[in-house]
């Protein structure tokens, strides 16, 4: 395909394919499209192991990197200490996620055990981010994004050292004209059908928003992003402007992906309907399974989702020990269970592999270009 995405980064189709799983992301691109590896749950240590295994897998093939630091964040929260962060969790919230686990069965008398680290949280700061990016840097990446907000200075500036493109995602054209000012290569217009943290637009609406907003801005590639699982759908993103298309939820049911066995079925058995926006897991909006956990927390009686990163100190351990006893077969865990995953589920319904899932979309995009092709010609 001749777009100039694909021209910059030496690929064959515009599918990016970002993926917390790395054999998904060395599938990907050894089948024509980009995978793009999320870093933020990495130690720099962890990241390195992750990158050199791809390096030694990939076979030379382009790749990508995506860490998360929210602007916000990093400037109101970044000079908190640990016991700062867990002095402004009210008790109230620690008892209604007791509840909700008791009322399935689940024990809580050891819920709060774990102690954070001095360091938690780093990862989705400057000073954390910074070392993930040093780390990636050292490996041939060719993209490196940011999933919230506009990209740090520092960002930018040590790839654009190396010739490496940067892009950000956006949920609105505000937000999109923003990473336009900064002069980014890639901004990700990620419509409200997107997994994980999502704005409220639809994509079919942001996508001609977000390519008209940025034509003064000079050669910003756009990607379509949110519920986008078929070829066809690329297609509609493309007719519109967008260059590619950016995907997550598809790889998490394909067979190399690591997603949690008991999520991974609800996935496959999901529709549409089944996904929610809620404030339950982060703090920002996210759209995950829905279950009796994001149930809860939309409940009158409920409290309101603590700003991040304090709602998921709330949420986190109570989510790891339902992941832990789910896949032990409690039944209580089994329905509180979610995950992040975007309304695109409802087309989702079979495990096959992540190179498959790449030529799907090559045979769906083409199929639809030429049902358009053919009404022109008509």
């Amino acid at each position: 395909m001749q777009t100039p995405i694909c021209e910059k980064l030496g690929i064959e189709f515009p599918l990016f394919a970002f993926s917390h799983c790395r054999d998904v992301v060395v599938e990907v691109s050894k089948a024509g499209g980009f995978g793009v590896l999320g870093a933020v749950g990495h130690t720099p240590e962890s990241l390195e192991i992750e990158l050199t295994w791809i390096d030694e897998h990939i076979n030379g093939k382009p790749y990508g990197v995506d860490l998360i630091v929210p602007t916000s964040m990093d400037a109101k929260e970044g000079g908190l200490t640990v016991e700062d962060l867990e002095a402004r969790i009210p008790e109230g919230h620690k008892r209604y996620v007791e509840q909700i686990l008791a009322e399935h069965g689940i024990p809580t008398n050891d819920l709060w055990e774990q102690e954070l680290s001095e360091d938690y949280g780093d990862n989705m700061r400057a000073a954390g981010a910074s070392m993930q990016l040093d780390t990636a840097l050292r490996h041939p990446v060719k993209l490196v994004v940011n999933a919230l907000g506009v990209p740090p200075p520092f960002m930018i500036e040590a790839a654009r050292e190396r010739s490496i493109l940067v892009g950000a995602l956006a949920g609105s054209k505000q937000h999109a004209i923003k990473h336009g000012e900064a002069g980014l290569d890639i901004v990700i217009a990620a419509g409200g059908e997107a997994g994980g943290h999502c704005g409220e637009i639809a994509t079919m609406v942001l996508v001609p928003e977000v390519v008209e907003a940025l034509a003064e801005y000079g050669d910003i590639a756009v990607l379509g992003a949110g519920g986008i699982v078929t070829g066809r759908q690329m297609a509609a993103c493309m007719t519109m402007g967008a260059q590619g298309v950016w995907t997550g939820s598809v790889w998490l049911t394909t067979a190399e992906a690591e997603t949690h066995p008991v999520i991974k079925d609800k996935m496959l058995s999901a529709n549409s309907r089944q996904t929610v926006r809620s404030r339950s897991r982060t703090g920002k909006y996210t759209r995950q399974l829905r279950s009796p956990w994001t149930d809860a927390w939309q409940a009158p009686e409920a409290p309101d989702p603590l700003p991040m990163p304090l709602q998921g100190l709330v949420s986190g351990p109570a989510l790891v020990k339902i992941d832990r006893l789910a896949l032990a077969g409690d039944p209580g865990a089994k329905a509180l269970s979610t995950y992040w995953v975007g309304q695109g589920v409802g087309l989702m319904n079979e495990t096959i592999g992540a190179r498959t899932v790449v030529y799907d979309f090559m045979q769906d995009w083409a199929a639809a270009a030429e049902r358009l092709s053919a009404l022109m010609d008509s």
